[in-house]
């Protein structure tokens, strides 16, 4: 078994992969940038030692200063995670080099099945047919314009080195290409260090099924079942359960054995996803994820396997003690993602900060996987996710009725968080019935009262803030609602949170204060400015484009006018509040 590994990550994946280690007597050693000194997978490990820098390119994306570090710690392993260099065949590569065991495939199922283009050729080489699409990379949005017209639109601009939806632009038409592409690239860059970008038919009402499968180097591959991750908001997954709904035994057992077709033809070794996208019967090879899956937990309640326990014995050497007919599934699972985002009117906006307030639910079948606690700050500068809530019951609807049941206890303040939005979906009828879509969320569902929500209270036409205060009456506890000018715990009013304004619009785009000075509502990087001034622009209009959590946010003008100051420039920081540009 080994003996050290260090965990080449952060946040939630970090402290998971932590603990498991630590059943199986294993050392970790954490790695950490400036701004996470003191985060809780630091407070975690065994060894922890400083990568310098903020943002991740400056830290978790500096192979020099991670392999420098495994040298000093001695660490016979390294364990990816999932994000930055999990997919990278470069780092992969100068593990393995060094003589370290990469806890993950080898580096050419990587540099397979890593490039989403040579993904799609593998799996047409196996027999498995993928969503139509162009197995290059682009180079120009001529490129995207041309298959549209002979696809139709709308089409998927996607990162040939990433996942998770980071890197995917959806382009309506024509006039959108340059600019889809453009920021496609920019945040592929940022998240996954590699800007290639391919094209591919973005289907109308799918289904987003994936197949998780572990295959040892003794020519073992097994299929472990699907997890339906059709909730998503800008292509990324905000609600997965395992088993799928609605789905039938026989496709159950046909995909299983495409995603063992897929890993067995690019020498696939340890645990991976092959997604599919799933509609009218069919299913199309997505992609496969040569790493461990944020979604990763319902697989193991329904299995009862550990997951990260068999990525380290394959890593290892060992081989699967078990096979095909030996698996069982029982049960039903159900994850939500707890994201930094406020919802507010279905915008998902990116909502760094610190947590002053962290309750965890509990019971029977409740497990939370987290890598913040109260008092711990959520940066701009990585992914927006907190933790992950997961619930086991014996079947699907006990399972979604627990997991609202979690939700309601679950206290999280200081930031603004997912949890009012995946009420939302829990509970629609969609939902309920299995018949939502991967354009569901976004096209369907009506946020309109999460910013009350997502707010910490409910907010009336003067501007006051419902607060709900507990009174005693004859002896019984009751609760009143109060409206109040917001007011904070040291007695001083306080001005309304941004996330309490309702939002116009279902997706990224944040919008200014409507008197002309557009501001921003969140820190973040200025990656580009749109306008110039003296140049007319309309209500909504794109003025700059801000880069916060590795999402980048549309700030546009809230009136026409005429652009008379533009006070960032791409590279500029900026926090709440700063002023971006006037219109008048």
């Amino acid at each position: 078994m080994l003996q050290k590994v260090l965990i080449a990550n952060r946040g939630e994946i970090a402290v998971r992969v932590m603990r498991t280690c630590r059943e199986l007597g294993i050392a970790t050693v954490a790695v950490y940038s400036e701004l996470d000194r003191d985060a809780l997978h630091v407070r975690l490990a065994d060894e922890a030692y400083a990568l310098g820098g903020s943002t991740a390119a400056e830290s978790y994306l500096n192979t020099e200063s991670i392999l420098a570090i495994i040298e000093r710690s001695g660490a016979d392993a390294v364990h990816p995670g999932y994000g930055f260099f999990s997919e990278n065949t470069d780092f992969a590569r100068a593990i393995t080099s060094r003589g370290v065991t990469f806890i993950g495939p080898p580096p050419e199922a990587i540099e397979v099945m890593g490039d989403k283009i040579s993904s799609r050729l593998a799996a047409e080489r196996a027999g498995v047919a993928g969503v139509p699409g162009r197995n290059e990379t682009l180079h120009h949005a001529d490129e995207v314009i041309d298959f549209g017209r002979e696809f139709g639109w709308p089409v998927a601009i996607k990162a040939a080195y990433g996942g998770g939806g980071r890197g995917m632009k959806v382009v309506a038409g024509p006039d959108e290409a340059a600019s889809a592409l453009e920021s496609a690239q920019r945040e592929a860059q940022s998240y996954f260090g590699r800007a290639e970008c391919y094209v591919e038919r973005y289907l109308t009402w799918p289904r987003h099924i994936e197949m998780q499968v572990l295959a040892d180097a003794h020519g073992n591959t097994l299929w472990l079942g699907e997890r339906d991750c059709s909730a998503q908001r800008r292509h990324q997954k905000l609600v997965e359960e395992s088993p799928a709904a609605n789905f039938p035994d026989a496709v159950r057992s046909a995909m299983g054995a495409a995603a063992v077709k897929v890993s067995r033809a690019c020498g696939y070794v340890n645990a991976g996803t092959v997604e599919f996208l799933y509609q009218d019967g069919e299913f199309f090879f997505l992609e496969m994820n040569t790493r461990l899956q944020v979604e990763h937990p319902v697989t193991e309640m329904v299995t009862g396997l550990d997951l990260v326990e068999w990525q380290l014995r394959i890593a290892a050497g060992e081989a699967l003690p078990f096979g095909q007919d030996d698996v069982r599934r029982d049960g039903h699972a159900i994850e939500i993602r707890i994201n930094a985002e406020d919802p507010s009117g279905g915008r998902f906006s990116p909502s760094p900060g610190t947590i002053s307030t962290f309750r965890s639910p509990a019971g029977p079948g409740v497990r939370l996987d987290a890598g913040y606690e109260a008092g711990d700050t959520v940066s701009q500068y990585y992914d927006n996710l907190i933790g992950k809530l997961i619930v086991w019951a014996p079947d699907r609807e006990r399972a979604r009725r627990r997991m609202l049941r979690a939700i309601e206890e679950t206290t999280i303040d200081g930031v603004a968080t997912t949890l009012p939005a995946d009420t939302i979906i829990l509970s629609s009828d969609d939902f309920v019935n299995g018949t939502h879509s991967t354009k569901w969320v976004e096209e369907t569902l009506d946020f309109t009262d999460v910013a009350r929500v997502a707010a910490g209270g409910d907010t009336n036409d003067d501007g006051l803030v419902r607060r709900d205060v507990v009174a005693e009456v004859d002896g019984r506890r009751v609760t009143v609602a109060l409206w109040l000018n917001d007011v904070g715990d040291d007695g001083l009013a306080r001005p309304t949170s941004t996330a309490a304004k309702p939002r116009r619009q279902h997706h990224a785009g944040v919008v200014g204060s409507g008197s002309g000075t557009v501001s921003v509502p969140m820190q973040g990087t200025i990656v580009k400015v749109s306008v110039e001034v003296g140049q007319a622009v309309e209500a909504g209009e794109t003025l700059v484009i801000l880069e916060a959590m590795k999402m980048e946010n549309a700030v546009g003008a809230e009136k026409s006018g005429v652009v008379t100051a533009i006070k960032v420039k791409p590279g500029d920081a900026v926090s709440a509040g700063d002023v971006v540009a006037v219109v008048e």
